[in-house]
Parts: structure tokens; sequence; C-alpha cells
């Protein structure tokens, strides 16, 4: 494939703007699918969670092949769809390297977001070039004036040259499978967006020398193991020729190349003998590679430079299950496998790092945010281990001096009827309110929060606006600790004993607070089993049974009626938690418990604290 065909972009968006809804579309226009091929919605979002969750969690690579129709050339595009959740930016981060242009993708109602931004700004600082989709033009309360205006201001807020400032705009419906020049285009198909895209991005620049290409993305090959994907910026490669890693911490180690591949249709490689400067790879044969090394054809070529990564902000801590229920769920239950899993995490997400501490059953892992992190036990869980995890603290920082916490730039939108709810919420969070802005679909309220007062707000916003509120946050700066941040006003109903939860015992607990458990779930002493709405922690005993004697029959009282338990997801029970509790995740049960399960030491350990 010549270079000058070879065209290599980004998309990035605000999270559920239709980035992977666009990608579908371009696949389904370039002729990728044969005409009976049955088509997958969203084929980019292969992980089972992404399609539960319905977003992007790990950036992914594909190419598309176009013909122009006006000089009958082949184009190859390689499409990296890119995550648009503020805690998996770093897959964002890590792609800048592989591309020349981006495609940023706005929708035509909310217009520019906080992760557009933040995803806008990563771009501009690598000089990439931009096209600029005004998505979701099909809507009735569509507005894409206004949201072109509010890009390019944008633009301006970000200081970009005068030719990042004159990017093209095209309007479009990813879902409608169109995108024109003009607002009131013919409507008909994506040809517009094709041409723009050849026009606007630069082919790959060919640097000369031999080969060398930057790890950018790691996949997994059940044949050859770890593959390494990256551009490559000069010279070739082919199978069985032997190269050098350049790892991040010096050494230099001799491979041999046992198979390549090249990226095709949704996310299908094929597999190739050679491949030059400008494509896109996946490369075998490592024993370990990690993201950020170089491969070169010579021992002594020089490293290349890795994209610098925003700082995690958030810290959690995995355990072992240590719990009576330890082992019935889960097969993957010591520390050594833990540890394991963990650090084969970090090799492929680049965000994320581990802490051993002095107690060899505890490790502490470092994220962008709670979600990050919930997504990572979700996995785990599917994978078959049993792990103990912490509510999330921040990682603070000492500054000339003074002690300095993480803060981020909030964006919530709700319907006006819930605006005051939301703003109460917000101040006692110890958040400012900088803009507000009212419009058709409600109120937008730009805030600065601590990191701290973020956790938990997200579940808090929708309880708060039935499901109707909207937001988003990004990383800002360290600025000095703003004092206590309390969230939750109420406490716990404690189990006392093991068992099973009785229906009988459940009926007189279920006066005291809301039950969190249903009849025949198994207990056990210090697992949480409800909310109490005072603030203390109020022990129970659920498991507690009818005594029965020969005056009464078993069936003789009233029947006994329960309110519905209310169940947690992973995330709501992580926010949910505090300090001194935990949430104990097994591939079939979520339960929270106390940190210390004996009640006795529980209440000594609280004596000795106010003494």
């Amino acid at each position: 494939m010549n270079a000058k065909n070879i065209r290599n972009i980004a998309i990035i968006a605000h999270v559920d703007h239709g980035k992977t809804t666009l990608v579908d579309c371009l696949l389904r226009q370039s002729g990728t699918y044969r005409e009976n091929q049955k088509v997958e919605e969203r084929a980019m979002d292969s992980m089972d969670l992404e399609r539960e969750k319905g977003i992007t969690i790990k950036a992914k690579n594909l190419a598309v092949k176009w013909t122009n129709p006006k000089d009958g050339e082949i184009y190859t595009i390689n499409i990296v769809d890119t995550p648009g959740h503020a805690d998996f930016g770093a897959e964002v981060e890590r792609v800048m390297k592989m591309v020349d242009g981006v495609l940023l993708l706005t929708d035509a109602v909310g217009g520019p977001q906080a992760q557009t931004r933040w995803v806008l700004r990563k771009a501009l600082d690598q000089g990439l070039k931009t096209i600029c989709v005004v998505n979701k033009v099909d809507r009735p309360a569509s507005r894409p004036d206004w949201v072109r205006d509010k890009v390019l201001e944008l633009f301006l807020d970000l200081d970009a040259d005068e030719d990042q400032f004159n990017a093209p705009f095209l309007f479009g419906s990813a879902l409608m499978g169109f995108a024109d020049r003009t607002v009131d285009g013919p409507r008909e198909d994506m040809s517009a967006l094709f041409e723009t895209i050849i026009e606007r991005i630069p082919p790959p620049v060919i640097e000369a020398g031999e080969f060398r290409t930057l790890v950018s993305n790691i996949d997994w090959d059940d044949y050859v193991g770890r593959m390494a994907i990256g551009r490559i910026l000069s010279g070739e490669v082919k199978v069985g020729q032997t190269i050098f890693a350049l790892r991040k911490d010096g050494r230099r180690e001799r491979v041999k190349v046992k198979k390549m591949k090249s990226f095709s249709g949704a996310g299908n490689t094929d597999d190739v003998a050679e491949a030059v400067a400008g494509d896109i790879v996946g490369l075998a044969g490592f024993d370990e590679v990690d993201i950020g090394d170089t491969l070169a054809a010579t021992q002594e070529a020089e490293a290349l430079p890795f994209v610098e990564i925003d700082p995690a902000t958030v810290q959690m801590e995995f355990s072992v299950n240590n719990g009576p229920l330890a082992g019935k769920d889960g097969k993957k239950v010591t520390s050594r496998q833990i540890r394991e899993r963990l650090v084969r995490e970090t090799q492929s997400n680049i965000s994320i790092s581990i802490e051993d501490t002095d107690d060899g059953t505890r490790f502490l892992v470092n994220a962008r945010g709670a979600m990050q992190i919930a997504v990572l036990v979700e996995t785990m869980r599917r994978e078959g281990f049993e792990v103990l995890v912490s509510r999330p603290t921040v990682l603070y920082k000492e500054i000339d001096g003074t002690r300095c916490e993480p803060f981020e730039q909030v964006w919530v939108e709700v319907p006006e009827e819930h605006l005051g709810g939301v703003m109460e919420n917000l101040s006692k969070r110890k958040g400012k309110v900088t803009n507000m802005e009212h419009h058709n679909a409600g109120v937008t309220v730009e805030a600065e929060v601590p990191t701290r007062g973020l956790i938990g707000f997200e579940s808090d916003l929708v309880t708060m606006t039935s499901g109707h509120g909207v937001m988003s946050h990004s990383f800002l700066d360290y600025r000095p600790l703003c004092g206590e941040i309390v969230t939750r006003q109420t406490g716990t109903l404690v189990s006392m004993e093991m068992g099973k939860a009785m229906p009988y015992a459940l009926d007189m607990i279920q006066n005291r607070g809301k039950l969190f458990v249903a009849p025949g779930e198994e207990v056990y002493g210090g697992m949480i089993v409800g909310e109490n709405p005072r603030k203390e922690d109020m022990p129970v005993n659920p498991a507690k049974a009818k005594q029965l004697d020969n005056m009464r029959a078993s069936g003789s009282d009233k029947g006994i009626q329960l309110a519905p338990p209310v169940k947690f997801s992973l995330e709501r029970a992580i926010e949910y938690i505090a300090n001194d509790e935990l949430v104990e995740a097994t591939p079939n049960f979520l339960r929270m418990r106390k940190r210390i399960l004996d009640e006795n030491v529980r209440r000594k350990m609280a004596k000795a604290a106010k003494a």
C-alpha cells in the first residue's frame, strides 16, 4: 500500500455523542460488509461490559477501505474509536501518537461538554488536524448553528492556531447515515465525510531510516500471546525478522517477530507477512511488552518519546476476601492470583498503578476515577475472582508545604424543576458554581468541586432528578484542602449472627429502616443488611427464626409483608460504603460489610477513638 493513500484518524467526543455509531455507519457505507452479512450494532464495543453499559471503555483499531469516485483511487482509513468517559481518558492520550488527525464529534443539542474540551486540548497539543462533525442534527431539538459557535469558542479558549481554527464542519446523523457540508444538505450518505477526511488529514509522515515504531496499544492473541500495536514510523518489518524492544526502564531485548496482523473491518484482523511505514500493525513474539516501549531494527536506535499521561486522582484498596463465606463462590481467591491480575491490568491500562502494602493480602490501586476501578472489579468478578474493595479515597499532594487535593470541573444538565436540590447537594460537597445557562433542554450548571465531593454524586443526581440529570467532569488541578465533606447522613443495620435471613426476623427489622437482603439470603456477623435512618450503626439479627410451641401452629399468624430489598450495583455500593466498610465482590454476589466483623472489637475501638 502506498503511504500517500493511508489516513490515520481517531474519533474523539464526549460520552454518548455517537462515536461508535459513526464507526458503524462508516463500516457499512465503505462496503466492508457483504450484502447478506449480519451487521451488529456498535460493532466496535466488543467487551460485554461495554455493551451492557452502552459506553466505550477501551480504544480499538479498525481500517476502512474507500474508493474515491473522482479518481478511482483506493484509500485505507485507519480509525481508532476512543472512550468518552473521563475515567478512561488515558485510552485517548496514548493513541494520539498513532494518528495524524481527529474527528471531533459534538451533539447537536448539548453542544461541547467536559470531555469534548479535554480531548480537543490533547489533540491540539499534538498539532493534529481536526475535522468537526455536528452529530444528531435530525433530532427535533437540534441547534447546529449554536453548537458550531460553541465549538469555535472552545478552539479560541484552547489557543488553537489559524489552521486548527479553520477546521471544516460537517452536519450529520450517524444513526440516519448521512453527513453534509451544510446544515440543509441532501442528507443522503457519508461521502462528504469520506472526501473531507481524504482532503483534510495528511498522509502519515514517513521518516528516513530503518524500522521503528512506538507501542500505543496492547492486544492478546490466543496462539502467540501479547501483541504490540503501533504505527510504523520508518522502514519496514517482516515476519521472522529479528528486532529489538527498547523498554522504558532502559533494557534492550532481542525479539523475533512470530506473527503480524493488520486491521480490517469491525475489529477483524488479517495476518500479513510484511508491513511498511505508515501502516498500523500488531506484532507478536514478546515475552513482555508495555505501552510506551519502542520497537526498532537495531539495538543502537533511539527510544521514541511517549505522550505525557495525566495523574491518577483516586486510590482504592483491594484485599483478599477474609469473610466467613470466602471461597464458596469464586475460584481465584489468593493474594498471589489477585496481585498477578492487577499487574496484568497495569500493562494494558497505563493510567492504573498498583502499590504493595506491609500486609501481603492488601494492595492499593491508583486510578482516574471510581468508575474506572468499578469496571476493573466487575471484570475480575466475571473472571472468577473474589475481592474486598474499599471506598475510593483521593490522592493528596504536598505543594509548597500545603496539603492539596484534586479538584474537578463539573457540568450538570438538569430539568429546571430539580435545580434547587442539585445546587444544595453541590454546596454540601464544597462545590463552587462558576456558570449557569438556561436552554430549551433545561439548565446546565458548571461548578468546581473537590474530587472527594464527587464520589457518590452521580447516584445522588439520578435519584434527585428521577434519571433525567446528566453529569460530566474532568480533572482541573490541585488546590488546598477544603475541609470535611459528609455525604452519607445515615447509619447501617449490621447483622450479629451467621445463617439464612428469615422472613420473621426481617419483618421486625424493616420497622427500623430499609432492607438490603431478601429472605433466604446468606448473612454473617458484621455484614450490612440494611440502612438505619439515624447516624449510628444498629446491631440486628436477621437469622432469628420464630420460636414455635405446642400452642401455636407455624402458619396461624398473619402473612408477613416485606418491602422489596434495595439492590445495589457495584458502582453504587462502592460509593455508598463508609471508610470503615468494604464491598465483598464475588462472581455471583455483592455484599457490604464492616472492615472489622466482630462487634465487640468494633465497640472497643470506637470507645478508644473517643477517649
